[in-house]
């Protein structure tokens, strides 16, 4: 990989945060003026100050507009654009244009378009058609980010730079030949020798050892299992050339205007795994994340969530931007419905209730040509008279109401370990079971403390602990020395952990620590598996104690565990050829406690289970609410603090113990709060 270094005169301290002439909470959308004439655009502007829009996305998928031809530049477009925005109070994420290069670059040069494994060329007419570690693609887009920061870099409705567009989306791994020769660089980098790379890698099996680096090549398809350190490594690389791409156009826009803050828009969901977003959250001004909810799940409300958890952990529990979501219906789902009566309100303000201080959407106005012209916008097909414009016009409204809240920390005293290299380990070939998710499991895990009404922060292995009570790990399988010992700590000094199945297993190189599973967590959890028993499709088992209120059942997995003295069996397979091992163990340890689930429960006895950890950690939420309302809290540096109340459910909803100032509807809450069915209260709480 090449890039050119960070200038050496840039302060950090110098880059003026990007709301800095916002008035409250940021709210607006991609706005694409390119695809309409220029009354359009006049119009655009009334409609925007109705809505109450006052931060916009621009030039995302411009180059080709502004260089239709290689070096024929036409800005004058961009230029009456950016005037008109400052005219209207809006300011701008002004875009790098580079998030999909013109038809006559990858004409003229088609070496630039990426591969997949197979060998597949990946061509234009889409989006995306660039390896990002191609010489030749990298310096026509830096060239690009320069021309964008010199002609805009001064210009007032300039808020943050937004660099390329959700960077990895559609090639999160490239296997061509420039990726090839960059992977080979950086596997230099890594391991210095070939020697160290042949020990990392367990060359020795299958006669895969390496002389020379020369000789290594990407994962490609092969006619059975690749070296699975080699996919891994292979991961870990796609994720940092991707960083280097954003860096390196960050870098450029650093040397033209170092006072602007810079971003791009992740994708931190329950599905999108290719980037290592924690590893990229100190190259980011501002983190932002674009996220939409799958119509097809009915607790999609509940992964929104999670989602949002991901953002502000990947953010360091500082506030974030919502970039992008859809304020309806999507285009590329397999059915794409319509969101329900007061969800789309609903979504923006879980957002917003779990740290982000904008909410943006793609788009502003609904294309009329393209992939995307059935993908819902701010200004829909119909125009003003809809449900979905009156609905853009009274989220403007209420967002304003809760400008107040800008700049506060979400509320949390418990930590869902979430981990991106133990996500891509622990599904590669040639595992117990080809069925385990990494992302289920914590998703599962989320959810079960959302239902307990327990705000979750998501934290690496190596995270500071020190401010939880409760910490849980779902499925680390792959975890250093140190990231367990950080975990091993936290139990040591007072937090309940509770780890679950498929944890510890390997180490960063994805060889296995022998003498037994759990591996790097026997010690602190007291347990040693032998041998493991993952279930067959539909096979079910019953699991008994009164870690799961009872009994439960179970299913993909279970292990022949041993206990060690001073653990104690909380619950136990009642059938199935392990009936009478254990499945869930406790164990104290230090001012704290260990918990081992070494099986997947099914909802209620994960619920049950979750229950148990929360009371006996103290993280039971102060406020109780009805199943189905999610409350949170955002705590200001003073002390002030908001309490958000959603109504996910059909029926209405009262909370009792909230006194205060209840901002959306102006009234004061006696210490009853009254939440309608699908509404949102927010209260500024009383000292």
């Amino acid at each position: 990989m090449r890039r050119r270094s960070a200038p050496t005169a840039f302060d950090p301290a110098a880059v003026r945060p990007w709301n800095a002439r916002l008035t409250g909470l940021g709210y607006g959308g991609d706005y694409n003026p390119e695809q309409w004439d220029d009354d359009v655009r006049v119009e655009d502007l009334r409609l925007m100050r109705e809505a109450g829009v006052n931060i916009l996305s621009v030039a995302i998928f411009s180059w080709a507009t502004l260089e239709p031809r290689e070096g024929e530049l036409d800005w004058s477009w961009l230029d009456r654009t950016m005037d008109r925005l400052h005219d209207a109070g809006i300011q701008v994420a002004l875009a790098t244009a580079t998030a999909s290069p013109p038809p006559w670059l990858t004409r003229r040069h088609p070496e630039i378009l990426p591969r997949l494994a197979d060998g597949t060329v990946l061509h234009q007419g889409g989006r995306q058609a660039y390896s990002v570690t191609h010489p030749v693609h990298r310096d026509y887009a830096l060239r690009m980010t320069a021309r964008m920061a010199e002609r805009y870099g001064e210009h007032p409705a300039l808020a943050l730079w937004h660099v390329d567009n959700e960077i990895g989306c559609h090639v999160p791994r490239d296997y061509s030949d420039a990726a090839a020769a960059a992977f080979r660089t950086w596997l230099t980098e890594r391991y210095t020798t070939v020697e160290r790379l042949n020990e990392a890698w367990g060359t020795a099996f299958w006669s895969q050892r390496y002389g020379t680096f020369d000789d290594v090549l990407p994962p490609l398809a092969a006619p059975t299992f690749a070296n699975p350190t080699q996919q891994l490594d292979f991961d870990r690389f796609s994720s940092d050339a991707l960083l280097d791409y954003y860096r390196d156009l960050r870098d450029t826009l650093r040397e033209i205007t170092p006072h602007v803050p810079t971003t791009t828009n992740l994708m931190t969901t329950s599905a999108c795994k290719g980037m290592d977003y924690f590893s990229w959250a100190d190259d980011l001004d501002v983190v932002a994340n674009d996220h939409y909810t799958i119509a097809a799940d009915e607790d999609r409300h509940v992964e929104l969530a999670l989602a949002a958890d991901l953002s502000r952990g990947v953010a360091g529990g500082e506030p974030w931007m919502l970039m992008e979501h859809s304020t309806s219906a999507v285009n590329w789902q397999p059915r794409n419905r319509p969101k329900l009566p007061g969800e789309m309100l609903r979504n923006s303000l879980q957002h917003v209730a779990r740290g982000a201080d904008a909410v943006m959407f793609f788009q502003w106005r609904q294309s009329r040509a393209g992939a995307e012209k059935f993908h819902s916008a701010m200004l829909p097909h119909a125009g003003e008279d809809t449900d979905v414009w009156r609905s853009t016009v009274e989220l403007g409204e209420t967002l304003q109401r809760l400008g107040e809240v800008r700049g506060s920390r979400v509320s949390s005293r418990a930590a869902l370990v979430v981990d991106y290299p133990a996500w891509w380990a622990s599904e590669l070939d040639s595992h117990p079971t080809q069925e385990l998710r990494y992302m289920d499991e914590v998703r599962s895990w989320h959810a079960a403390l959302w239902e307990q009404g327990v705000t979750v922060d998501t934290v690496t292995p190596r995270a500071d602990l020190d401010g939880y009570d409760l910490v849980v790990v779902p499925t680390l399988y792959l975890v250093d020395d140190a990231g367990a010992a950080n975990i091993a700590a936290a139990a040591e000094r007072g937090a309940t952990v509770a780890v679950t199945f498929f944890s510890g297993i390997v180490d960063g190189c994805d060889q296995v620590r022998l003498g037994g599973y759990p591996g790097a967590f026997r010690d602190l959890l007291g347990v040693r598996t032998e041998e493991f028993y993952t279930l067959q499709e539909g096979e079910t088992l019953s699991v008994v104690g009164k870690a799961v209120d009872g009994e439960a059942r179970a299913d993909l997995w279970s292990e022949k565990t041993h206990v060690a003295d001073g653990t104690e069996v909380v619950a136990a397979y009642d059938d199935g050829p392990l009936a009478g091992w254990p499945a869930v163990t406790r164990r104290d340890v230090g001012d704290g406690t260990a918990w081992y689930v070494g099986t997947r429960l099914d909802r209620a006895g994960l619920g049950a289970l979750a229950s148990r950890l929360a009371q006996s950690s103290g993280t039971t939420p102060r406020v109780v609410a009805p199943a189905g309302v999610e409350v949170t809290r955002r705590v200001a540096d003073d002390g002030t603090a908001w309490l958000f109340a959603i109504n996910h459910t059909a029926h209405d909803a009262v909370l009792d113990d909230v006194t205060g100032a209840e901002l959306l509807t102006g009234t004061t809450t006696p210490g009853v709060l009254e939440v309608p069915a699908g509404a949102v209260r927010v209260v500024r709480l009383a000292a």
